[in-house]
Formats: structure tokens, sequence, C-alpha cells
């Protein structure tokens, strides 16, 4: 994970969970994480109870379209996260894959979709300290490595 950590979201149609996991991880991480979403078999838009979930939280899908589930964008991410659907056929070696299972939104009113928002949420949450750990342990590994090239050294740069 040299450089800025990358997630993928996947689902099955790309129109609930995983727009919500992408929405969270954008607005809570800023520009440190890059964020993906797609799905096997793309709905033709964001389910609108999810739109509103999320508009309640201050971040705003109705910009964003399902996307179609590519090898590229799997091998262009760190991490890859199925949301219940176990929605990734091919395995590349070297990615990192998750599946969380919650449950799914279609169909669902919205006091019954706020409980998997805010389930999304708390994952998304331990996912950003997860991954700033990683980076942060990287980083000193790498510093370690510099270190022990110069003679244990601190250098400047």
């Amino acid at each position: 994970m040299a450089g800025k950590p990358s997630v993928l979201f996947v689902c099955v149609h790309n129109a609930g969970r995983s727009q919500m996991a992408a929405g969270y991880l954008t607005h809570l991480a800023g520009d440190a994480i890059e964020v993906r979403s797609a799905g096997s078999a793309p709905a033709n838009s964001i389910n609108p109870v999810v739109v509103e979930a999320m508009r309640e939280e201050g971040i705003d899908l109705t910009e964003q379209k399902p996307k179609i589930l590519t090898t590229d964008a799997v091998q262009a991410s760190d991490v890859v996260i199925t949301m219940g659907c176990g929605d990734v056929s091919d395995r590349i070696p070297g990615k990192r894959y998750l599946d969380w299972q919650l449950d799914d939104p279609a169909g669902k009113d919205l006091d019954t979709v706020r409980p998997i928002r805010d389930e999304i949420r708390r994952r998304i949450e331990n996912l950003i300290t997860e991954l700033r750990r990683s980076q942060k342990q990287e980083t000193e590994t790498t510093g370690d490595e510099v270190k022990a090239a110069h003679g244990g050294e601190d250098t400047e740069t």
C-alpha cells in the first residue's frame, strides 16, 4: 500500500450499501484515501431512500451513478470490500478482501435503512483507523530501512 491507500466497495447493483460506504469514506477521510465503488450488475440509479438517508448525514449522493465492476478497478485498489454479496469472482493476489455482511436496503423504508447506514459508518470509521495505522507502520518501516542503509543515522531529505 505504497502512497495513498485505495478502497473499492462492491455490491451487485452498486445502488445502496456500496454507495453509502463510498460516500462515508470520501466524507470522513477526504482525499487521504482513494475511493471507488462498483457492481457486477449496476442499477440505473442509486436507491432514492439511500440518497435520503445519506442526506441526513450531510452527504450528497445525487450526482453518483452506479458503475460496472471491472478488473482494472480491482487491480487499482488495495482493499476490496464486498457488502454482503461476495460479488468479486476473480481474486487478484496482493489485494486484501473483506466481506461486510450487511442487510440490503433495496425496497426498504427510511426507518429500516438508517440502522444499515449507521452500521456502515461504524465500519468505515474503523477502516479509516486501520488504514491510517497501516500507513503509519509502513512509513516507519520505510524510515527504518533508510536509516539502516545510512548506517543507522538520521538523514535529511
